[in-house]
């Protein structure tokens, strides 16, 4: 009977083939994320222009299922509908949920150019997403990393994977030259 060992040289090369392979894939997919998160965020960008174009504070949000579907995406429209609650993030779980026929969105992503509000953020905790990925921070009105840590503190029974960044400098240009047009225009 002949038994077949490996030196130890065989050893580190097969050892080092596997943890290349490990990381290219690992690397694969953290790149594949990054521009799925750029494409939802281009997609929130829009719908926070025609916000913008409704006299609207250019914020938009889009929401995507876990395999990667849009269910809803929308814009601002507390001063189009009267309501202090038509935050972009707001309508666009409302109709996501809708369009599942539930209010819990499990596994799902939001994307917002900004970073939710306190109110916005509590009802991503309520409907259970999974992830946020937003563009600028909100040094005024941000409830996620900002200000309150909705979503991501341990008090609360549900938590988010957040992802901050994504476009940040086009999602705060958009915010800053819509202000900036309101003083002139005053």
């Amino acid at each position: 009977m002949q038994e077949n060992y490996l030196c130890t040289e065989e050893v580190t090369v097969i050892f080092f083939c596997v943890q290349i392979s490990f990381t290219s894939r690992f690397w694969d997919k953290i790149s594949r994320m990054e521009n799925t998160d750029e494409i939802w965020m281009r997609q929130a960008i829009a719908d926070a222009r025609e916000a913008a174009l409704n006299h609207e504070v250019p914020i938009g949000a889009c929401i995507i299922d876990k395999n990667g579907a849009l269910l809803a995406s929308a814009s601002n429209r507390t001063i189009l509908d009267n309501d202090p609650t038509a935050h972009a993030e707001i309508l666009a779980l409302r109709a996501a949920a809708a369009m599942i026929g539930n209010y819990r969105l499990t596994g799902s992503t939001l994307y917002s150019t900004i970073e939710p509000c306190a109110m916005c953020a509590g009802a991503l905790v309520n409907a259970r997403v999974k992830r946020l990925v937003y563009g600028a921070a909100d040094e005024r009105f941000g409830g996620v990393d900002t200000h309150f840590g909705i979503g991501i503190s341990e008090v609360l029974n549900h938590r988010m994977e957040v992802t901050s960044g994504v476009l940040a400098d086009e999602c705060r240009t958009l915010m800053q030259e819509f202000f900036r047009e309101r003083r002139i225009g005053k």
